[in-house]
C-alpha cells in the first residue's frame, strides 16, 4: 500500500490515512440511508436502493484512490439524486429503469467532456450566475422535499401549500429530530448526520414510529437487488425525453464537480496535477451507478473531513469504499430509518446549498434575472429540468434586450434552443 500510493513522498503514514478513511466514511455514511429513501420515491425497492449506493460508493471510491490517488468521497450526490428522481422520473414521466438508462447516458457524455478539454470549454462558456443559481435552486428543492417529508409542509387545495398539524406524531417527531441535527451540526460534532439518524430513529420509536420488534435480523438479501442491477433501459434512446434527462444530468454533474473538485484537489490538498484524473474517476463512476442501479455520483463537500484528518492519498478513499461495503452488515437497522429522521438532513444540506446565492451578482439585472427564474423555478415546478430550463432561455434574450450580446457565447444559445424545443414538443405533445 505504501508503494501503490506513495505514502511517503505524500508526507503521510498507514495510521494516518486509515484515520482519515474512517473518519470520511463516518461524514458521509448517512447518505445510505438518505439516497436509498429517495430512491425509493422512484419506485427502486428501498433494500435494492441500499445496496446500489453501497456498491457505486465503493466503486467510486476505488476508481478515484487508483486513478487519481486522492483521498475524495465518491458518493450518489444529493441534489442529483432529487433531479432523477422527482424531475426524471416524477415530473418527466420515465420509469426508474429509463432514468437508469439516462444515468449512463450522461455518464458517456460525461466521460467524453473529462476526457477531453471540453471540461474546460463548457465550465468557461456556461455564466457563473447560473452555475451558481443551479445549486441554490437545488437546495431550496432538497429543503422543500424535506419539509414535505417532515408534515411540517402539506398540499393545499386552496393555497397549493401550507403548514401541517403541528400536533401529529410525525410532525413532532420531525421537529425534535431537526433541533437534533441542527444542533450536532452547529456544534461539528464528528459524525454528526450519521449520529442524527441513530437518535432521530431512536426518536421517531417512541412516537410510535418506528417498531424495532420489526426489525429484520438476516443477513442482506439481493432478491429485490436483482431486478435493479444492470436494469438500465436504453430502448427509448431515439426519444427526446431520455436525452432531455440525460442532458439535464450531464450538465449538473459537469457544474457541480468542476467546482467540487477544484476547491478540495487544487485547494485543499494542493494538487492541481490530481484534478483531471479524478474529473476522469467521477465520470466513470456515473456510468457504474447507472448499471449499478442508483442515481449518479459526485465528490461530496465531506471530503473535507477526511483531508482536514490528514488524508492526503487514494488510501483513504480504499478505506472509506471498504467500510461501506461493511455497512451491509446493518442492512436491517438502515431499513428501520424513517422519513422523520431523514427530512431533517435534506432541509439543513438544502440551506448550505443556498449560500451560493451570495456568489450571484444581483447588482447586474441581466445576470440576476435569469438566475431568480431558476432558482424560483425549480421548487416552484417540483422539476430541476424546468427551473434550469426557464434560466437558460431567459439568459440570452435580456441580454439582447440589454444590448449585451457580446456576452453570449455559442453554447448558451445551442442549450437555450435546445430547452426551448422541449418546451414546444411538451406542450404539442
Amino acid at each position: 500500500m505504501k508503494g501503490v500510493f506513495k505514502l511517503k513522498q505524500h508526507h503521510t503514514n498507514l495510521k494516518k490515512e486509515v484515520l482519515a478513511g474512517v473518519t470520511s466514511f463516518f461524514s458521509i455514511v448517512y447518505i445510505i440511508a438518505v439516497n436509498a429513501k429517495i430512491l425509493e420515491d422512484a419506485g427502486i425497492p428501498l433494500e435494492a436502493g441500499i445496496i446500489a449506493t453501497v456498491l457505486s460508493s465503493l466503486i467510486g471510491c476505488l476508481l478515484v484512490a487508483f486513478i487519481a490517488n486522492a483521498p475524495l468521497i465518491i458518493v450518489p450526490g444529493m441534489g442529483i439524486n432529487a433531479l432523477f428522481t422527482y424531475t426524471i422520473v416524477g415530473s418527466m414521466g420515465l420509469n426508474y429503469m429509463e432514468a437508469l438508462g439516462a444515468v449512463v447516458v450522461a455518464g458517456i457524455l460525461f466521460v467524453i467532456v473529462a476526457f477531453t478539454k471540453l471540461s474546460t470549454i463548457i465550465s468557461t462558456a456556461i455564466p457563473h450566475s447560473l452555475k451558481e443559481s443551479i445549486s441554490v435552486g437545488i437546495g431550496l428543492f432538497i429543503a422543500f422535499i424535506g419539509l414535505q417529508k417532515s408534515g411540517i409542509i402539506v398540499g393545499n387545495p386552496t393555497n397549493f401549500v401550507a403548514l401541517g398539524n403541528l400536533s401529529t406524531p410525525i410532525v413532532l417527531a420531525s421537529i425534535i429530530n431537526l433541533i437534533i441535527t441542527l444542533f450536532l451540526f452547529l456544534k461539528k460534532v464528528p459524525g454528526n448526520f450519521l449520529i442524527s439518524v441513530i437518535l432521530g430513529t431512536v426518536v421517531s420509536y417512541f412516537f410510535g414510529i418506528v417498531h424495532f420488534s420489526a426489525m429484520d435480523t438476516g443477513f442482506v438479501s439481493f432478491t429485490d437487488y436483482k431486478n435493479v442491477f444492470l436494469s438500465a433501459d436504453l430502448g427509448k434512446i431515439d426519444a427526446f425525453p431520455l436525452w432531455t434527462a440525460a442532458f439535464s444530468l450531464f450538465l449538473v454533474l459537469v457544474f457541480e464537480n468542476i467546482g467540487l473538485l477544484h476547491s478540495q484537489v487544487n485547494g485543499m490538498l494542493q494538487a492541481p496535477e490530481k484534478n483531471g484524473k479524478s474529473l476522469k474517476a467521477v465520470s466513470i463512476s456515473t456510468i457504474v451507478c447507472g448499471l449499478f442501479g442508483t442515481s449518479p455520483a459526485v465528490s461530496t463537500v465531506e471530503t473535507a473531513a477526511g483531508i482536514t484528518a490528514g488524508g492526503r492519498t487514494g488510501l483513504t478513499s480504499v478505506i472509506t469504499g471498504l467500510l461501506f461495503l461493511f455497512s451491509l452488515f446493518f442492512m436491517p437497522f438502515i431499513k428501520l430509518v424513517p422519513d422523520t429522521a431523514i427530512a431533517p438532513i435534506l432541509i439543513i444540506i438544502g440551506g448550505l446549498m443556498l449560500t451560493n446565492v451570495v456568489n450571484i451578482d444581483f447588482t447586474d439585472f441581466s445576470e440576476a434575472f435569469p438566475a431568480f427564474l431558476v432558482i424560483i423555478m425549480i421548487p416552484l415546478t417540483y422539476s430541476i429540468v424546468d427551473g434550469i430550463a426557464f434560466g437558460f432561455i431567459a439568459y440570452p434574450l435580456v441580454k439582447l434586450f440589454t444590448n449585451k450580446q457580446k456576452e453570449l457565447s455559442l453554447p448558451i444559445f445551442i442549450i437555450s434552443i435546445l430547452f426551448l424545443t422541449n418546451f414546444m414538443l411538451h406542450s404539442i405533445g
